[in-house]
């Protein structure tokens, strides 16, 4: 079957059953309103409702219901169930947004900063992509934690301090922490205990602000500075930051899109840090989010990206 040859206008939404609040539902409802501009119904469906399966009853029913849409808007991490939809979908050829690989390298930081090392090396001159220093912890298993915190010494030898350590799965600024001293470092280490974690040089040029540039395709369509006045390093509005529309340059947009590029996205928001400081264009990467909420950036500079969204998808189509 081919859907670009044959066209049923309508589409399905895959989000969390389990992140409820308005503003993830009003998220939802924007997509859902871009997609009528355009006569698509898109019917959103929760991730339990669906069920990731392996040679079960649930397989066929799950195949014969993705063949029903022209696209799927997958916007969860439920990357499990995403790799079952991506089998499917690709015999169908019906296209997924974002692909189910990317939102993988985007939930998993030092998997977003192995895909641009990667880019990195295959890419010469302009075309790099300045990433934060970060050295990744070596893996353990959950129940057993550190035996040893020798590594820690190489750690902060490589860095010194302040540094930045970051639990590999975390959202909104959180799972971030700012550590001073071996002590207060070791500690961290501990209380994270077994889970994926890595640690990055304090960018202290950027303390408290940094920029989101939203990207569609090829394009920044919105972009805002995001700042606090508490003394927090993270500028994140969920920790009480503040935000203000901002436009970017040449430079930093060439950045953004060539990062979205090297993580084989279609939309995302990338979150760049000011290296060389305050009065010098954002010119680092700091974090990717493949499905970026995109309310504040609405709330900053009148921007829908739920449409911009939709335009790119439909004109793919």
């Amino acid at each position: 079957m081919n859907v670009k040859n044959n066209i049923k206008n309508k589409a399905l939404l895959v989000y969390n059953d389990f992140l409820h609040s308005d503003k993830f539902n009003l998220h939802y409802k924007w997509l859902r309103a871009a997609a009528e501009k355009h006569g698509i119904f898109l019917e959103c469906e929760g991730n339990s409702k669906i069920l990731c399966s392996y040679a079960s009853s649930l397989d066929e029913s799950f195949e014969k219901t993705l063949l029903e849409y022209d696209f799927i808007l997958f916007w969860d991490k439920d990357i499990r169930l995403g790799k079952r939809f991506s089998d499917i979908c690709f015999k169908a050829d019906i296209p997924i947004y974002n692909n189910i690989q990317a939102i993988a390298d985007c939930d998993d930081k030092s998997a977003t900063y192995e895909k641009i090392w990667r880019w990195n090396d295959s890419h010469d001159g302009s075309e790099q992509i300045k990433m934060i220093p970060t050295v990744v912890a070596p893996m353990t298993y959950e129940n057993i934690g550190y035996t040893s915190f020798d590594f820690l010494d190489r750690v902060i030898s490589e860095f010194g301090f302040p540094l930045v350590v970051k639990e590999c799965f975390g959202s909104f600024g959180m799972q971030v922490y700012m550590v001073h001293d071996r002590e207060e470092l070791e500690k961290t280490v501990k209380d994270i205990g077994g889970k994926p974690m890595l640690f990055q040089k304090y960018i202290k040029e950027s303390s408290g602000f940094d920029v989101r540039l939203q990207v569609v395709g090829d394009e920044v369509v919105a972009a805002m500075y995001r700042y606090t006045d508490d003394g927090d390093f993270r500028a994140n509005i969920t920790h009480g930051g503040k935000m203000r529309k901002y436009e970017p340059d040449a430079a930093e947009i060439k950045l953004a899109v060539n990062t979205v590029k090297a993580l084989e996205l279609d939309f995302a928001g990338v979150d760049l840090l000011f290296s060389s400081g305050k009065n010098k264009p954002a010119d680092m990467v700091c974090e990717v989010n493949s499905n970026a909420h995109f309310k504040n950036i609405f709330d900053c500079t009148g921007v829908n990206v739920a449409d911009e969204i939709m335009d790119y998808i439909v004109k793919r189509q």
